[in-house]
């Protein structure tokens, strides 16, 4: 009977022992589920520190692509501007400073030298042995055809002579583009008989003190005869009233 209490009382130790153990592995089973699972409202209002980025991206709308481009991909505001700028200022300064150099250039006025000159001699038909002197004015300004031109042939140590009944009322004035006619009379009072080569020409000046300006040298048509009494008009504004002496 002893014995039967004892062991009952041990069997209800251990169930009671048992059931202890039980309850203790439910329990650190709760607090470790309890535990692993995440805290949903700590994620949900978590906010970024200074040192993470924000991404604007979304909360601005890009400034270049709102505004309309042009085919250049300029912005066509910009481009409107810069226009309107450059056509106001730039421009209309050119033009007045273009043309106040072009009119002082065009109202220069020098005498006609072989610089400023183009200078040739040819045979003409009519009058017989008549040579035509032509200066075309290849300047940017006008110059004066003074008096007649100063002609020497080959080495000859004087000019020729000057018919002066051929002088006219005024002085020749050539424009850029313009011409002035000289005739050379070959034979002179005589026929032309010593053959010549080459012909300078010189320039008179406005006070006729000899010559200015750099002087033109010309190889003469082939043939050329000349004599002692070869003489040269006063220069022309016509080759009609050149070729009349």
């Amino acid at each position: 009977m002893r014995n039967l209490r004892f062991r009952s009382a041990a069997t209800a130790a251990t169930t009671a022992l048992v059931a202890a153990l039980a309850l203790t592995a439910c329990g650190q089973t709760d607090t470790a589920s309890a535990d692993t699972k995440p805290d949903a409202k700590t994620v949900s209002t978590s906010t970024p520190t200074e040192d993470t980025p924000k991404d604007d991206s979304t909360s601005k709308p890009d400034e270049a692509t709102d505004k309309p481009q042009d085919s250049s991909g300029q912005n066509a505001e910009t481009a409107s501007s810069n226009s309107n700028s450059g056509g106001k200022g730039a421009g209309s300064d050119t033009g007045k400073s273009s043309s106040g150099s072009g009119s002082a250039k065009s109202g220069a006025r020098t005498t006609c030298t072989g610089g400023n000159t183009k200078v040739t001699v040819t045979n003409v038909t009519r009058p017989i042995n008549h040579l035509l002197v032509t200066a075309t004015n290849t300047g940017k300004g006008t110059c004066d055809a003074y008096y007649a031109p100063l002609l020497g042939f080959d080495d000859a140590q004087a000019v020729t002579q000057i018919n002066e009944d051929s002088k006219p009322q005024a002085v020749v004035t050539l424009a850029p583009g313009e011409s002035a006619y000289a005739s050379i009379a070959l034979g002179g009072d005589g026929s032309p008989d010593i053959a010549a080569y080459r012909l300078s020409v010189h320039f008179a000046g406005r006070a006729n003190e000899g010559s200015v300006g750099s002087p033109a040298n010309l190889t003469l048509p082939k043939g050329t005869m000349i004599s002692d009494t070869t003489s040269v008009t006063y220069w022309q504004s016509t080759m009609a009233d050149a070729l009349t002496w």
